[in-house]
Parts: structure tokens; C-alpha cells; sequence
């Protein structure tokens, strides 16, 4: 499914959280990245039809966006923040909301089971809502989400708050999930979206910085990132006089990532760029008025 943005506008009052962005989202992984403050947000809750755009136009394979009840009936959403019925088990939850979506008794039987076992809940079903750790409340709002059997999924920073290891299980859930579909996930971790998403849009107060390509989006820093090992003493003009991207204290000295326009002194070559250090020159350059 294509969901085509259109100029899309949303003010509050004076604030403007989304300015006229324009881009298309297609079948697969699809990384909205952004920092906190972006517009990630307020654009995932309109694509979910909770909050209707102040101007502009989003399409989901042609049907527009103010056809709310047929949108609502093939798409999926999982907020950043979601309230479980506390005092209900696992399974309990899982029946109540699929009474309250009117999915048929025998369609439940079959669909609920099958999605516990693919968010590995399952074994822990009879478990309190209320007991759960941070990890197993996102993959039970995933299978939530996932219980009308939609086409497209919409995730809301879905590992804030979770270990490494959780974070991994939890995209690689996702990614089994969109083979077949298109899953938008938003997110302020690059490193998590470059490793699940071939294509992201990068966000930055309400405008489009970037859309393309994991691989288009690491480009934009080529030839501008360098890696210095220099004497601990240094560090502190290192950082006056550049972009950091890392640093690494080691023995006898430091190693920094920097982002550069012209090569440092003693660095003879450019390092391969990321598209962390792509989304971090798009940023540098925001901030010396560049633009993209």
C-alpha cells in the first residue's frame, strides 16, 4: 500500500508542528526519524486519523484521509503511550478488544493464539496486564495492534524505555511483520532505524529535511567524516573546533568521529559515512543556515 503526504500542514494556535511536508511511504519498513519536538508525532497521529490535519492532503492508495471509517478499517496503531486493563491477563485483554473490534468468535480462536506466539507471549498469557516488564507491554500492544489483521502498522517511538536486547526482538518483530505490508515506525535512535528501515524521512520542527533512502541519507556526509586519535589534552579544542560524532577514551589517548568540510591535520582520509552521520550533517547544516 502507498500512503502518498501532500503539503501537509498541522497548527496549534501560533505553533506550527507540521510545515507543508511532502513525501510517500510505500510496502516494508518505513523510519520517521526525528529529535524530541520534531513533528513525529503529531504526523503518526494523523496518519492514524485521530487528529485531523490543519491543511494538505494524505492519500492510502488513493483514498483520502477523510474517508476515516474505511482507513480505520486496514490499519493498525500503537502509540507511544497506551493503557492495558491492569487486573485482565494477557488473554483477557487480548478477547475484550477483539469484542470491541467485532471480530467473529472462531476468527479469535485462531488469530489471538497465532499472534501471542509471534510476540512470545503466549507461555505468559494467563500473566496480569499490570505485572508486565516495559518489554512484554510493547509486544502485547503490538499484537494489539495486529488483532484486525491490518495492512498498515503505525509505531510510535516503540522501544523507549527498553534494553538493547528487547529493542532488537521488538524490530525483528516488525520486520517479520512488514514483508507483506508497510509499517511506519518514528523514532529519535538512528542506529534502530537504520538497521530495520531501507527508507526514512528525516524530521526537524514541523519540516521535511530529508526523504529517500537509508543509503541516499548516509551520502550526505561523504567525504565530511573523520576519525582522530589524539592526546587527551586535545580533546576539549577538538570539540571547540568540530562536529562530534563519538568519542572513545582509550590508554593513551582519544579516538573522535568528527564531522569536517575540510580534512583535519593529520587525518589524511574521509571514513565511510553512516546514515547516523548523514543525519547528523543534515542537522549541522540546519544549524549553520544551509538548509538541505
Amino acid at each position: 500500500m502507498e500512503i502518498q503526504i501532500t503539503s501537509l500542514r498541522k497548527t496549534y494556535g501560533n505553533k506550527t508542528a507540521l510545515d507543508g511536508i511532502t513525501f510517500s511511504v510505500g510496502n516494508g519498513m518505513f523510519g520517521l526519524i526525528g529529535r524530541n519536538g520534531a513533528g513525529k508525532t503529531t504526523l503518526m497521529r494523523i496518519l492514524a486519523t485521530l487528529s485531523r490535519p490543519s491543511g494538505g492532503q494524505v492519500t492510502f492508495d488513493g483514498i483520502p484521509l477523510e474517508d476515516t471509517k474505511k482507513i480505520r478499517a486496514f490499519i493498525g496503531y500503537l502509540p507511544q503511550e497506551f493503557s492495558l486493563y491492569q487486573d485482565m491477563s494477557i488473554l483477557e485483554v487480548m478477547r475484550y478488544l477483539a469484542a470491541l473490534s467485532d471480530i467473529p468468535g472462531k476468527t479469535c480462536r485462531e488469530r489471538i493464539p497465532r499472534l501471542l506466539q509471534q510476540v512470545n507471549l503466549w507461555d505468559d498469557r494467563t500473566k496480569k496486564a499490570g505485572k508486565l516488564s516495559g518489554g512484554m507491554k510493547r509486544r502485547l500492544g503490538i499484537a494489539q495492534a495486529l488483532l484486525d489483521d491490518p495492512q498498515v502498522l503505525i509505531v510510535d517511538e516503540p522501544t523507549a524505555g527498553l534494553d538493547p536486547e528487547e529493542r532488537l526482538r521488538f524490530y525483528t518483530l516488525l520486520d517479520e511483520f512488514s514483508s507483506s505490508r508497510t509499517v511506519v515506525v518514528s523514532s529519535h535512535i538512528m542506529s534502530d532505524i537504520e538497521a530495520v528501515c531501507e527508507n526514512v524521512a528525516v524530521l526537524d520542527a514541523g519540516r521535511l529535511l530529508f526523504a529517500g533512502t537509508v543509503g541516499t541519507l548516509a551520502k550526505k556526509a561523504e567525504g565530511k567524516v573523520f576519525e582522530l586519535a589524539i592526546p587527551k589534552k586535545e580533546q576539549d579544542a577538538v570539540k571547540r573546533n568540530y562536529h562530534i560524532l563519538s568519542s572513545q577514551s582509550r590508554a593513551s589517548d582519544v579516538r573522535i568521529r568528527v564531522l569536517a568540510d575540510q580534512i583535519p591535520a593529520g587525518c589524511p582520509v574521509s571514513c565511510v559515512p553512516t546514515a547516523w552521520d548523514g543525519y547528523m550533517e543534515l542537522l549541522r547544516q540546519l544549524e549553520k543556515g544551509v538548509g538541505n
